[in-house]
C-alpha cells in the first residue's frame, strides 16, 4: 500500500575539509559537501537521512539535491518519496533512510563489522601503514603516479604488511589495458618469495566504465579477482552489469546507489558478492550504510568505511538554506 502520510521536512547543508586531500585517478578531492534532512511524522516521530552526492560517479550534484529539497516547500508525501526520480539517487537514499527511521520499520542492526582502512596514494601509504598497523584489510589508491613507481611501492607494502592481512588496490578506472595487465600480473605474483605475505584481495575498477568487455576478459586471464565500482554506481548499472553476466565482486556505495529498499531486493534476488563502501559521508549516512552492509554483504569481507582521521569536523548551515 502506498504511503499517503505527509512528512514535514527540514534540511541543512554541511561542508568538511579533508585533513589531507584525497588523490585518486579522478583527481584531487579537498572538500566534502552534503546535506542532512529531517522528516517529522504526524505523531511527532523524527527520521534523519543524509544526501552525500558524488557527481563524478554519476549521482546528482549537491545543487540539484538542494533544489529538489527546496521545491518541496517544507513537506513531502510518502508517495512522493517512493517516486523520487532515478536522477536523484543520493536523495532517494536519504529520504528512504529517514522514513525507515521515522516509521520504526525493522532495520538491520549495524554490528561490529570488520573495517577496511584507506591508505593514501603514493609513497605516503608506507608511513600511514606504520601509523596504523593493526587492521586486517587495507585499501590503496593506484593510478595516480608512474606505473613503475607504484609497483615499487606495492613491493614495499608487501614487505611491511602484517602476516594474514589483505590489500585492496583501487584504480578508479584510471588504467589502460596494458597497465591493468601489468598490475594484475604483479598481483598474481605478490606472494612470490615472501614468507607469510599478505594477500591481494582484489583489484578494483582497473578500466573505465566503457571497457566492461575488456574487464571481463582480464578477469578470465588472471587469478587476482577484479571488483567493479564506478561500473555499478547506480541500481540501474548493477542490474545491467548483472544482466551482461558479471558474477564477480560489486563495490556498492549505498549513499549514492539509490533506494535502499530496491537495493535490498536486488542483492537478495541475485545473491551479489557485494562490498559496501563509503563516500566520506557523516555518521548519519555511515550508520545507514552499515546497517545495509550488515544484512547484504558477505561476512568474510571488510566494509570500506575505515576513514577515521581523513576529514575535519563539519561546518553546518542553518536549516532550510544553504
Amino acid at each position: 500500500m502506498a504511503d499517503s502520510t505527509t512528512y514535514a521536512l527540514r534540511y541543512r547543508t554541511y561542508r568538511r575539509s579533508f585533513r589531507r586531500p584525497l588523490k585518486t585517478a579522478h583527481g584531487v578531492w579537498s572538500v566534502r559537501e552534503g546535506l542532512v534532512l529531517e522528516l517529522r511524522g504526524e505523531a511527532g516521530a523524527i527520521g534523519i537521512g543524509e544526501v552525500a552526492p558524488l557527481p563524478w560517479f554519476g549521482s546528482e550534484t549537491l545543487e540539484a539535491a538542494i533544489a529538489f529539497c527546496h521545491s518541496l516547500g517544507g513537506a513531502i508525501e510518502g508517495r512522493a518519496i517512493e517516486a523520487i526520480p532515478k536522477a536523484l539517487p543520493a536523495c532517494q537514499f536519504a529520504f528512504e533512510s529517514a522514513r525507515e527511521m521515522l516509521r520504526g520499520l525493522p532495520v538491520e542492526e549495524a554490528p561490529d563489522l570488520e573495517i577496511c582502512r584507506l591508505l593514501p596514494a603514493g609513497a605516503a601509504a608506507l608511513a600511514a601503514l606504520d601509523r596504523d598497523p593493526d587492521a586486517r584489510t587495507y585499501k590503496w589508491k593506484i593510478g595516480t603516479a608512474a606505473l613503475t613507481e607504484e609497483l615499487e611501492i606495492l613491493m614495499a607494502l608487501r614487505d611491511r604488511l602484517p602476516v594474514g592481512t589483505r590489500l585492496r588496490l583501487d584504480a578508479n578506472g584510471g588504467l589502460d589495458r596494458e597497465a591493468a595487465r601489468r598490475w594484475l600480473d604483479a598481483c598474481d605474483r605478490f606472494g612470490d618469495g615472501a614468507t607469510g605475505a599478505a594477500e591481494i584481495e582484489f583489484l578494483e575498477q582497473p578500466l573505465p566504465v566503457a571497457e566492461f568487455d575488456a574487464a571481463c576478459e582480464l578477469a578470465q586471464q588472471f587469478a587476482t579477482p577484479i571488483a567493479l565500482d564506478e561500473s555499478v554506481a547506480s541500481l540501474a548499472q548493477i542490474e545491467e552489469i548483472h544482466r551482461q553476466g558479471w558474477r564477480g565482486i560489486y563495490v556498492i556505495k549505498p549513499a549514492i546507489v539509490g533506494s535502499p529498499r530496491r537495493l535490498r531486493s536486488l542483492c537478495r534476488t541475485h545473491g551479489l558478492d557485494a562490498v559496501f563502501s563509503s563516500v566520506f559521508e557523516t555518521e548519519i549516512g555511515r550508520d545507514a550504510g552499515l546497517r545495509l552492509a550488515a544484512a547484504l554483504q558477505s561476512s568474510d569481507r571488510a566494509v570500506g568505511y575505515g576513514l577515521d582521521g581523513w576529514l575535519s569536523p563539519a561546518v553546518w548551515s542553518r536549516f532550510g538554506s544553504r
